[in-house]
Order: C-alpha cells, then sequence, then structure tokens
C-alpha cells in the first residue's frame, strides 16, 4: 500500500505553530482524575501512548475550569491556583505527550446543565432550562449571575495561561455538544433578556469574550481553537447559519482553528446517529455515503472563513480522509474511537500500512429490535448510548494502565463497570 501523501502534508495555523501532518487525536474524555481532579502518572501514561502513535495533534478530553460543574467526577480541573505538584503532572502529561513531535492541546470546558446530579444537584446555566433525557441524572439549573459570568470568563483565560506555563501548545473552547458555551449559543437553553441573551451576537458574547481573554493572556504561538456545533439539531435552536456567523466572529477574533462537531446530549449526533428522529434516516445515508458526519456542512463554513477547519466524527477509511481534504476544504482529520482500538492508527494511515482503521460502533449494544438503539423508547436508547460509552472509557482506562484494549468485553459489562467507576469517582470528589 502506498503511503498517503495528502494527510502526511504540514499545516502551518495563523499563529505560526506548524502540525506534522493532517491527523489529530480528537478530544475523548479521559475519567483518570483522583478526587482531586488533579493529574497522575494514568494521564503521562495514556498521553504518552497517543504521542507515539503518529497524529500530529493530541487534543485532551475536558479540562474544566470549574469543579462544581464537571463532566464527570474523574475530569481533570484547572479551578483557581494550582499547586507545584499539580503543575507537574500537567507538565509530565504534556511532555510525554510531545516527546515525538505532536502538539498538544488542552481542551477547556465547563459543563453548565450538563453536570449530573451526583456531582452537582443545581448546576449553574444561562436559564433555568433543564435537560429533557437523562432519566433523572441530572438536575435543574440555576442562572448565572453577571458577577458569575465574568468569573467564568477569568476562569478560562487563567486555566489557558497555566496549560501554556506547562508546556501544552494550545487550548481549544469547547462549545459544543449542550456544554455550557452551547448552551449560551442556543436560544432554546438561553432565555436571557440581558447583554447575554436574546440576539446571537449576545448570545455569542461570553465565548468571543473568553478567546480575546485568552489571547490577552497568552504568547502569540500559543493556539488558541474553538470547538463549535454546525448545529444542535434541535427546532428553534442553534442553526446552520447561527454557526456560520459565529464562525466569522471567532475568525476575527484571533481564533487559529475551528473544529466543526454537533448535537447535544438531547440530540448527540456527534456520537450516534442511529437515534430515532426525523433525520435519521437522511443522516444515516449520507454517513454511509461519505464517512464523516458533519462534511456537508463544510463548503458552508468555508464560505465565511479561511482558517483551518477540522472535521470530526465518523472518519475510518483513508480515501474519505483523503477526499475532505482534497476535495471537501477539510484542514486536520480528527479521530477519536479508532484511536483508542489501535494508538497507531494514524501511523498506519499515513505510512500505507492500512485503508481503513476499525470501529466496534455497530454491535456495542445491550438489546437488539425494540431493546436496542434504535427502540422508540427513549430509556432504551439511552442506556444503548451509554452503554456504547463505558465501553470505550473501560479501553482509556487500559491503555493509561499500560494494557491493551480487551475487545471481547460486552456492552453490558462495560455499562456496569461504568456506573461503578463513574459513582465511585463523584464519591472521591475532595471540596475546598
Amino acid at each position: 500500500m502506498a503511503q498517503s501523501t495528502v494527510l502526511a502534508q504540514p499545516l502551518m495555523l495563523p499563529c505560526g505553530a506548524v502540525l506534522k501532518n493532517r491527523i489529530a487525536k480528537a478530544a475523548m474524555t479521559e475519567g483518570l482524575a483522583d478526587g482531586t481532579n488533579r493529574a497522575n502518572e494514568r494521564f503521562t501514561t495514556l498521553y504518552s501512548r497517543w504521542g507515539e502513535g503518529g497524529a500530529a495533534l493530541l487534543i485532551t478530553g475536558n479540562v474544566l475550569i470549574d469543579r462544581w460543574h464537571l463532566e464527570r467526577g474523574g475530569n481533570l480541573a484547572i479551578d483557581g491556583e494550582q499547586g507545584n505538584e499539580a503543575l507537574a503532572a500537567l507538565a509530565d502529561m504534556a511532555s510525554a505527550a510531545k516527546a515525538h513531535g505532536a502538539h498538544i492541546w488542552m481542551q477547556l470546558n465547563h459543563a453548565g446543565r450538563q453536570t449530573q446530579k451526583m456531582i452537582n444537584p443545581r448546576p449553574n446555566a444561562p436559564s433555568d432550562v433543564g435537560l429533557k433525557m437523562g432519566n433523572g441524572r441530572f438536575g435543574t439549573p440555576t442562572p448565572l449571575s453577571a458577577v458569575q459570568i465574568e468569573t467564568i470568563i477569568a476562569g478560562f483565560a487563567h486555566a489557558a495561561k497555566t496549560a501554556e506555563q506547562c508546556g501544552f501548545d494550545g487550548v481549544q473552547v469547547h462549545a459544543a455538544h449542550g456544554y455550557l458555551m452551547s448552551q449560551f449559543l442556543s436560544p432554546l437553553s438561553n432565555r436571557r433578556d440581558d447583554e447575554w441573551g436574546g440576539s446571537l451576537e449576545n448570545r455569542a458574547r461570553i465565548l468571543l469574550t473568553i478567546v480575546e481573554r485568552i489571547r490577552e493572556t497568552v504568547a502569540p504561538g500559543f493556539a488558541v481553537a474553538v470547538k463549535l456545533n454546525s448545529a444542535d439539531f434541535q427546532r428553534g435552536g442553534f442553526s446552520e447559519d447561527d454557526s456560520v456567523t459565529v464562525a466569522g466572529w471567532l475568525a476575527d477574533a484571533g481564533v487559529d482553528m475551528i473544529e466543526v462537531s454537533g448535537g447535544n446530549y438531547e440530540q448527540p449526533r456527534m456520537i450516534d446517529f442511529n437515534r430515532k428522529d426525523p433525520l435519521a434516516a437522511q443522516k444515516r445515508e449520507s454517513t454511509r455515503r461519505r464517512e464523516a458526519y458533519f462534511l456537508e456542512f463544510v463548503p458552508k463554513l468555508r464560505a465565511a472563513v479561511s482558517i483551518p477547519v477540522m472535521v470530526t466524527g465518523g472518519f475510518r477509511s483513508r480515501d474519505a480522509m483523503e477526499a475532505a481534504i482534497g476535495d471537501d476544504g477539510v484542514d486536520v482529520i480528527g479521530l477519536g474511537r479508532p484511536l483508542v482500538l489501535d494508538p497507531d492508527g494514524a501511523a498506519h494511515l499515513l505510512e500505507g500500512m492500512a485503508e481503513r482503521l476499525e470501529s466496534r460502533d455497530d454491535d456495542l449494544v445491550i438489546g437488539g429490535g425494540l431493546l436496542g438503539p434504535r427502540s422508540p423508547i427513549s430509556f432504551l436508547r439511552d442506556l444503548n448510548a451509554w452503554a456504547a460509552l463505558g465501553w470505550y472509557y473501560e479501553h482509556i482506562y487500559a491503555l493509561a494502565d499500560g494494557k491493551q484494549p480487551d475487545r471481547s468485553l460486552s456492552a453490558f459489562r462495560a455499562l456496569l463497570a461504568y456506573d461503578r467507576t463513574e459513582g465511585a469517582a463523584a464519591r472521591r470528589l475532595v471540596r475546598n
């Protein structure tokens, strides 16, 4: 098999940083932190392994800027000043990731209303609009005050500066998948009537302010990226036209790359196109034809911005990745789950050793027919989605422990293990 010259092309970012090829390890939440939400040797082992795998860029999973608003109990968090031990652990993680020439960016986030009850029963959000899913996992949020919003903005800037000091090459602000920035952008979850709500300009204000504050805080060569929904796929929510407009504002604010994604916990298009909704059949057919979930949106985005664009979700074959870069205007291919099963997957693609990366998504189910992931019963669909997530989490844990993934693990066993791990992580949380 021939080597991939398209995927092997270097890419210079607006800040001047150069990625050695066009493949990125996309963000996947790791869940490896202890009760203090600090880095440890397991993060170092995991990112050393991914750093050896050939990808030019490694984006961490969620690093939360508020320990009361975690996506899960085992998240990393940079909440206030970090002690020397915590900073040293982050530096070890960054150094291990970069040992073979990869860049590492820290993904910064605040979960907002998507904070589970066992972590915070009354999380903050733009408005008091709760999630319409989760089977009781999430509480009704409390609207943020203007003072709290400013604290959040400062928290993102502080976390970005901490990442830079610890040797990370950049940060990615998570403004997708229904987390806090996404909640502000959507008129369904943002019902405010002050300067942070109402018009799209007001709803985007917190995100743009965070980007500007980070840019003021870090060195010019430090990369600043944003993960942005193409849409949240909910009637009356954040639309593709909204996304294009916000992307243009972000480019003007000095962002180095936009990663295109979509959906939220209520419509998890970033992980599952098989849910029972009006667009599911159309999206499944599109995915079969072009693999990547959000490629259709890229030409629309490209008409508005010239900065690099990364697309994650669905890529499996080298042909599709090369076509996305050569024909569709994509600059960077994001890979997630395939690099859990094969941490060397990027190198295998680049060196011509693989035409396609493996995925287990289709057979990770805990029931068939009416009990499976396409069930008309939302509880059963959610259960299957959680089981698939748990299966990959268990394999991330294996990589972090220096082991190989156990591909014989069933989705049901993974779901049980995931629930045990998440509950234990939440109970271990130490509050200062």
